[in-house]
This record gives C-alpha cells, sequence and structure tokens, in this order.
C-alpha cells in the first residue's frame, strides 16, 4: 500500500493536476473523467521507484543488524557507536524524501512530532547563552563556584553542565530515529523481514551466551557481567530484555503463517522452538527483571497468539506453543530454581539502587525545570553523593530511566515521556480492540514488547544502549503501522457502504 501511494504522489508531482477536456459536460453530476488522459509512467522511473524503496530496505535491515552486533554497551563504546552513527546517515538521506512523497508527516504525525522532540531536547541544551543568564539557571551555583575558585571569569555557556556528553546523546539517537523513520516507509514485507532478522540475531545472541558460560570467553565488551550468559550485550540485563520482547514476536509471526496455511506447521514448530529456547535463556541469565517479567509476558503472549489464531486456529497451534512454553517453565523450575532464587536474597547481593533514588529525584528537583543535560548524570550525582557513600565503586547509572531522564532533561524530558505514553495508550487500545490478522498481529505483540521496555526501565537502564533503543523503534513502527492501517481499512470500508448506500438510493429514486 505504501508502494501505491508513493507511486501516486510520484505521478501527481510529474503531471500535475489533469486539464478537462474542453465542451465535455459532466454527467449525473459527476466531474469528468480524465484519467485516461494522465500520461503512465516510464518504465525507467517505475524501476527508479523501486530501486529506491530497495535501498531504504536494505540500508534498514543492515543498520538494525549492526545496533544489534555492536550496540550492546552504554559506555566504553566511543568508536563503535560511531560507526552506528555513520551507518544512520544513509538511512536517513534515503527516508526523509520519501517521508514526504508518501505523506507519512500528516498520517503519523503524532509518532514523527514525538521523534522530532526527541530530537530537539539535546539541541535546545547546546545553545550557547551568555554568563548572565546560564549562571542564574537553577542548579548551577556550584559550577559558578568551581570557576571562581580557579579565578576563571564565567564565559558563555550551554544550559547543558556537560555539553560533550549531550551533543554525543543527540548523536546516539540517529540511528533509532533513521530505523523508526525507515520502517514507516517500508511495505509489510519488508518489515517483517526485519523481524525475523532481530529474531534469528536474538538467537544468535542467546547461543553467544550459552558459549560464554561454557568457556568464559568471547564477551564482546571488556565490562561485561563475567561468568554469565550477556550475548552480544555488556549487561545481561539487557539480553534478558531482547528475549522477553523476542517472545511475543515470534508466537505472532508464527501464529500468522499457521492462520495463512503456509507452512503452518513448520512454522508451528519454529515458534514452539523459539519460546522454549528464551524461556530457557531468561533462566540461565539469572536477571532478577527478566524472572519478575518473564510470567506476564508469556501470558500475554498466549493472548496475542490467541486473537491472532482466531477461532478457526486454536486447536493445536495454540496447544504447541503453549506446551513449548510449559516445558521451558517446567526445565527452568527443576534446574534453576536454586541460582535464581539466590539472585533474590538480600543477604547475597547488596543492592543500594533503590535507597539511592532519593538523591537523584533530590538533584533532578534542584535543576528543574530545564535539567542538568543529557548525558550529565554522573557528574551531577557525584556532587551530591554523600560522603558516607563513597567507595571503589561508584554509581554511574540511576538504574531508574525515568530518575536520570528527570534529573538531565526536565520538564521537557516530562513533556516527551507524558506524550509518548499518549500515544502507546491510544495505538494499544485500537489495536487489542480488533481481531487478528494482518499487521495487527505483529502491532499486539509490539505493544507487549514497549511494556517490557518500560516496566524494566524502572529498575534499569535498557534504552542507554543503542540496541534497546533500536529495537524499541522497530516495535514503534510495528505499533504505529498495524493502528493506522487498521484505521484506515475501517475508513475505506465506511466509504464503500456510504458509497453503496447512496447508489441504491439512486436507483430506487
Amino acid at each position: 500500500m505504501l508502494v501505491a501511494l508513493s507511486l501516486a504522489s510520484y505521478t501527481r508531482g510529474i503531471v500535475g493536476t489533469p486539464v478537462p477536456v474542453a465542451g465535455a459536460r459532466p454527467r449525473h453530476g459527476r466531474k469528468p473523467d480524465t484519467s485516461s488522459e494522465r500520461p503512465s509512467l516510464a518504465l525507467g522511473e517505475k524501476h527508479s521507484i523501486r530501486t529506491r524503496q530497495g535501498q531504504i530496505a536494505a540500508a534498514a535491515w543492515s543498520l538494525l543488524a549492526l545496533a544489534i552486533l555492536i550496540g550492546g554497551a552504554s559506555r566504553e563504546h566511543a568508536l563503535r557507536l560511531a560507526l552506528l552513527q555513520l551507518a544512520a546517515l544513509p538511512v536517513l538521506a534515503l527516508t526523509l524524501p520519501k517521508l514526504h512523497d508518501i505523506g507519512a508527516w500528516s498520517r503519523h504525525r503524532l509518532a514523527l512530532g514525538i521523534a522530532a522532540g526527541l530530537l530537539t531536547i539535546p539541541l535546545l541544551q547546546l545553545i550557547p547563552l551568555p554568563p548572565q543568564i546560564w549562571t542564574a539557571l537553577p542548579g548551577r551555583e556550584q559550577a559558578v563556584l568551581a570557576l571562581e575558585i580557579i579565578g576563571v571569569t564565567p564565559g558563555w555557556g550551554t544550559i547543558s553542565l556537560t555539553p560533550d556528553q549531550t551533543w554525543r546523546a543527540w548523536l546516539s539517537l540517529l540511528p533509532a530515529l533513521a530505523l523508526f523513520a525507515a520502517g514507516l516507509t517500508m511495505n509489510n514485507a519488508e518489515v517483517r523481514t526485519a523481524v525475523w532478522l532481530l529474531l534469528a540475531l536474538c538467537v544468535a545472541s542467546i547461543l553467544l551466551g550459552i558459549v560464554q558460560v561454557v568457556t568464559g570467553e568471547l564477551y564482546p565488551w571488556s565490562g561485561s557481567d563475567r561468568g554469565y550468559a550477556s550475548g552480544f550485550f555488556a549487561n545481561r540485563n539487557h539480553l534478558a530484555t531482547l528475549c522477553l520482547i523476542a517472545l511475543p514476536l515470534a508466537a505472532a509471526l508464527a501464529a500468522g503463517r499457521s492462520r495463512e496455511g503456509s507452512d503452518g506447521r513448520l512454522a508451528l514448530w519454529a515458534g514452539a522452538f523459539f519460546v522454549l529456547l528464551a524461556v530457557v535463556a531468561l533462566g540461565a541469565i539469572r536477571s532478577r527483571a527478566g524472572v519478575v517479567l518473564m510470567v506476564p509476558v508469556l501470558v500475554l503472549t498466549g493472548l496475542c497468539t490467541w486473537v491472532s489464531l482466531g477461532k478457526g486456529g486454536r486447536g493445536p497451534a495454540f496447544v504447541a506453543l503453549a506446551a513449548g512454553a510449559a516445558a521451558a517453565l517446567t526445565l527452568v523450575a527443576v534446574l534453576g530454581a536454586t541460582p535464581i532464587m539466590a539472585r533474590f536474597d538480600a543477604d547475597s547481593t547488596t543492592d543500594v539502587r533503590i535507597e539511592r533514588w532519593p538523591i537523584v529525584a533530590d538533584a533532578a528537583q534542584a535543576h528543574l525545570p530545564i535539567g542538568a543535560g543529557l548525558g550529565s548524570f554522573d557528574p551531577v550525582f557525584r556532587s551530591v553523593e554523600p560522603p558516607d557513600e563513597l567507595g571503589p565503586t561508584y554509581f554511574n547509572r540511576a538504574h531508574n530511566e525515568y530518575l536520570e531522564s528527570w534529573l538531565e532533561t526536565g520538564w521537557f524530558g516530562a513533556a516527551i515521556l507524558v506524550a509518548f505514553l499518549v500515544w502507546f495508550g491510544r495505538r494499544v487500545w485500537t489495536v487489542w480492540r480488533g481481531g487478528g490478522g494482518g499487521h495487527a498481529d505483529l502491532a499486539r505483540a509490539a505493544s507487549v514488547g514497549i511494556g517490557v521496555i518500560l516496566a524494566h526501565s524502572v529498575a534499569d537502564y535498557p534504552l542507554r544502549t543503542v540496541t534497546v533503543m533500536t529495537t524499541l523503534a522497530l516495535l514503534c513502527v510495528l505499533l504505529e503501522r498495524g493502528t493506522v492501517e487498521r484505521g484506515s481499512s475501517r475508513s475505506s470500508r465506511r466509504g464503500r457502504r456510504r458509497r453503496s448506500s447512496s447508489d441504491s438510493g439512486r436507483q430506487s429514486a
């Protein structure tokens, strides 16, 4: 459908408005049909459009694969992150004109507005300000005092206390936003291929994690959790997030193939195997957030599968997927119950994250309403950390994405978060009210995946990795496309019903 829209838009741009034939009069009050007078696109032009569309899809797939392979750390990754940012540039160059051609700015106004707002916040924080302004901003007293102590007169500065980190944070947004923009221009088959690619790389990350546990080697990051399965990530918790996201996507794809009758049996077995593998991997990773979220995600995955299969296919298909989940849970309970429960033992793990959240909240309050600047958490927290809590380790993240964003972006970030939650709530309400079939299956699965990231962000920082950020962008594409296309189909059906009723009224008259 998107390719057809782009062709129509391109045709209108080349041909212009058709001119009616002189002397022709409309019949029955209708405008004269001039469609036969419109020159068709040349074969070369059609081939150029198809080539451009294929380039966008290939560039988006490559960016997604690269993000999963080398974007799994939140620090010590400057070179790899630079490669991802460079890979995002051709995707943006190909995609932005296409968004205009297909009218995406009007059809996806809210989603693209949120993306634009997200890009704008760090740029606003980098605007140079005279010393009379920036030194009077809330929370800048210590920075001014430090300059006075060393005898330096304050000069021009920025809203951000760490402009270099804010600039890096802005650049780190490019891969995810490029993939989101590209996904809105791709057709359903190309988006589905991106989902398959995500699942394949998730399996590869799980297999790498198995090798890491067995051999103690092949960790891609110097700060990786040694002795645990972390896959392509530096933090095993983020591998658990990826597994939880992939569960409903795999079930939705398997259910869709089964309902369509194309390789249905093979799809069911593949889906059941993936569910088994992902759940066992969650038990082996031993992430507390992963274990806590596993059962709710499996329940929601079952609901997605139930709706996707429809009334006629809920027999063996649903049983196969449920059996895979049950077998995996049994295996985890039998073999991994003791080490998993040890992770929740307060005596074995001293976790001071929650105890430090009030300190972060007070620091955020001191920098309202504009925040301290993206990427400024580490130096800001060190300046307010109580002396009695100093030790050989340091608190580099708030381990609460909402608190950290509140500190760094203030009311601006809160406004973007509220807008995102409004968008998410509206899309979830729309997609879960409908039945199975089409792109709505993946949209429902994507809503579960987005919920996983939102829930995990309460006690961790998954979105500080490019991998999870880019995965979130793909999930937002699935949810946005599924609901917008559903609304378009409903509008088309209403239009056909109105035309049918008007035609019947004319006939009776």
